[in-house]
């Protein structure tokens, strides 16, 4: 394992270092029905048509023998597919002239349920959650698992030693799990920025996001399952010292380009780390913290919290009219819900895996676990907060 990510991470680096994804770069392949597993397209596997294909900011579709062809001239490393309904594969890889996207076709289903967790905070005390937490999983019988940001103790304010451990620690649990796990990105996850405690620099290679995209792939991305559009947000931005909740503009561009392609009566689920909506940040006061700073930043000329995505608006403004009946997010430690008048969107911010199994916050009673929900017909029809710990 340590060779693999040896070789990732100089290919990485490359990219990072030369600086060669920010010329323009014409890609093509195929996606493709991969019948025996052997990621090579052998007579008689098809190409799969009307695939998503991306660069984080281009968006192109392939065509009816599964072909794409797209311009790419942005700084990011990866391309992706948004894996189609009824197919499951590795939906990235990194950039090069020619790319193949072999994929195995499962079961389209109509009813099925997933977990949504967040905050992991992935460390050596945590670990017997993760397992706890995957025993559940099994024994509930979802079909996926979607984990929303703060996958790791932290890489805000610690040297790469420690924050690649906790992401090597992390990667080392998710794949244990018999189910397909898809992460988002959180405030933990960014690399160095708390420059005052890592000692890191901004010219280092994995500073910032590039350490969860050279871990974990593209910090946002999307995919079908049960008629269901399922995107997985970056709400998490930086400034100097500090993050803060917002989506910025390459990936609102992206974003308009990935529902492009989507029928405009597929629902869409959003997941992100910090919340578009939450009435829990609401008891919080507005002091600055020595260790942990502001709790406002200036955004566009307006003091912002920055634990709230502050651009939400943008968001909407691109999902527009479409069918938006949940917004999944973490970040508080705490399981709430929040529906806004003359919205259909519930925003939902599950509570946290890592430890304590209970506390008390602005006098309300927190328990650690996750939420379940089960989708029938496209529609979710059902939603269950499940205790990690219950018998405690």
């Amino acid at each position: 394992m340590k060779y693999y990510y040896s070789f990732i991470f100089i290919s990485f680096f490359l990219f990072i270092s030369v600086n060669i994804y920010c010329q323009k770069l014409e890609i093509s392949g195929t996606v493709f029905e991969d019948f025996n597993n052997n990621k090579v397209q052998d007579y008689g596997e098809k190409g799969v048509p009307n695939v998503v294909v991306s660069d984080q900011h281009n968006t192109t579709i392939t065509d009816e023998n599964g072909d794409f062809k797209l311009q790419s001239n942005h700084d990011f490393p990866y391309i992706f597919i948004s894996q189609p309904s009824g197919y499951w594969g590795k939906f990235y890889t990194l950039k090069s002239s020619e790319v193949n996207f072999p994929i195995q076709k499962t079961k389209i289903q109509k009813y099925f349920k997933f977990i949504h967790a967040s905050d992991t905070h992935i460390d050596s005390l945590n670990l017997s959650r993760m397992g706890r937490f995957r025993k559940l999983s099994d024994s509930i019988g979802v079909d996926f698992i979607i984990i929303s940001g703060d996958l790791i103790r932290d890489a805000l304010r610690v040297n790469e030693a420690t924050a690649r451990n906790y992401y090597e620690m992390y990667l080392n649990e998710i794949e244990k799990f018999k189910i397909p796990v898809y992460s988002g990105m959180g405030n933990h996850e960014i690399f160095g920025i708390e420059r005052d405690k890592s000692m890191i620099s901004k010219n280092h290679p994995l500073y910032g996001k590039n350490m969860y995209r050279y871990f974990l792939g593209p910090n946002y991305y999307s995919f079908n399952y049960g008629g269901i559009h399922f995107i997985a947000i970056d709400a998490v931005n930086y400034q100097d010292l500090y993050y803060y909740g917002g989506v910025d503009s390459v990936q609102l561009n992206w974003l308009e380009g990935d529902l492009k392609y989507v029928p405009l009566n597929i629902p869409i689920v959003t997941f992100n780390h910090i919340p578009f909506v939450s009435q829990g940040f609401s008891f919080m006061g507005f002091d600055n913290d020595i260790f942990f700073g502001p709790q406002l930043l200036l955004q566009d000329g307006h003091l912002e919290h920055r634990h709230i995505v502050y651009n939400f608006n943008e968001v909407q403004k691109i999902i527009g009219n479409r069918p938006f009946p949940l917004a999944l997010s973490g970040h508080y430690h705490a399981a709430q819900e929040s529906v806004i008048i003359n919205s259909n969107t519930k925003f939902a911010q599950t509570s946290a895996i890592t430890r304590p199994d209970k506390s008390v916050y602005n006098g309300f009673s927190i328990r650690s676990g996750f939420t379940l929900y089960e989708v029938k017909d496209g529609k979710v029809v059902s939603s269950e907060f499940i205790s990690l710990n219950f018998f405690n």
